[in-house]
């Protein structure tokens, strides 16, 4: 009798013990089920979340500021009033920059912005970007300067037919410009109107002008400043066949179809103060 006690209570315990090992693995396997829930659902997340924008949704989302330079040098007799909006004396070009930092503004550069208007993604607080057109020495000199004190960043548009020639950057400047973290675009060969491409234009323009900038830089070339500003709205499709992801205009209306080539700058004029500047940006970007 005593023997067959002894036999049920070490079955009865082998009993409870594989219970208990079921409900344990019946625990993992739920563990296991929801981590691999968890990894879907995220992958599904992440997978949205890179599903580019439409044009129509990237029109609605809030306008980044781009500022536009052109020379950074005190007026001459010579000068023409008109050439004081692209003429930028450096007093007033460093009060500007100081401007933007004492109020709070980070510079982002052009991928961080694309990836804002297509995307979805986050950008810093007060985020602005600043550009440089047509390869004027003064803005390796003065302008790039003035951004290091505060940590900025520039974006700077090359017009390559410029590259060596007197007051103009050289291959070796414009290189150390892309490697301290500045952004080197293109701004055609030799300035030519955007609107009056012809077929040929697009490798003379286009093309072999970037070659040029990735071959001084060893980056890829994936942004484009139209000449004076003019685009034309039959071939901006163009642009992203030859390997754009966008492009930038002046103070013109933005094509409703291709909103990312034909994004906003606005030109900082030398007659322009301090404050006159912020009350532009805020009033022109919205």
């Amino acid at each position: 009798m005593k023997s067959t006690l002894l036999k049920l209570a070490a079955f009865s315990a082998l009993s409870l013990s594989a219970c208990i090992g079921s409900s344990q693995a019946g625990k993992e396997n739920s563990v296991a089920v929801d981590v691999s829930a968890s990894a879907t659902t995220n992958a599904v997340k992440d997978s949205l979340s890179s599903k580019a924008a439409t044009a129509a949704e990237v029109i609605a989302k809030k306008e980044v500021p781009v500022l536009c330079y052109h020379q950074i040098r005190d007026w001459k007799a010579s000068d023409s009033k008109r050439a004081h909006d692209d003429i930028i004396p450096p007093a007033n070009f460093s009060q500007h920059i100081k401007m933007l930092a004492d109020s709070g503004y980070h510079t982002i550069l052009p991928d961080e912005l694309y990836d804002y208007l297509n995307y979805g993604k986050k950008l810093p607080e007060k985020p602005i970007m600043i550009t440089f057109d047509d390869t004027d020495l003064d803005q390796y000199t003065v302008g790039a300067k003035e951004l290091k004190k505060y940590g900025f960043k520039g974006v700077f548009f090359i017009m390559t037919v410029s590259i060596g020639r007197p007051r103009y950057m050289s291959k070796a400047q414009i290189k150390e410009l892309s490697d301290e973290g500045h952004v080197i675009a293109s701004h055609t060969w030799n300035h030519k109107n955007f609107a009056q491409f012809t077929d040929e234009d697009w490798e003379v323009q286009i093309d072999k002008p970037t070659k040029t900038l990735e071959t001084i830089t060893g980056k890829k070339v994936e942004y484009f400043a139209y000449p004076y500003g003019v685009s034309k709205a039959e071939n901006l499709h163009k642009l992203k066949e030859h390997g754009f992801k966008a492009a930038f205009i002046l103070s013109t209306k933005r094509d409703p179809n291709y909103p990312l080539f034909t994004i906003r700058r606005i030109i900082d004029p030398g007659t322009y103060t301090a404050r006159n500047l912020y009350n532009s940006i805020n009033k022109s970007f919205k």
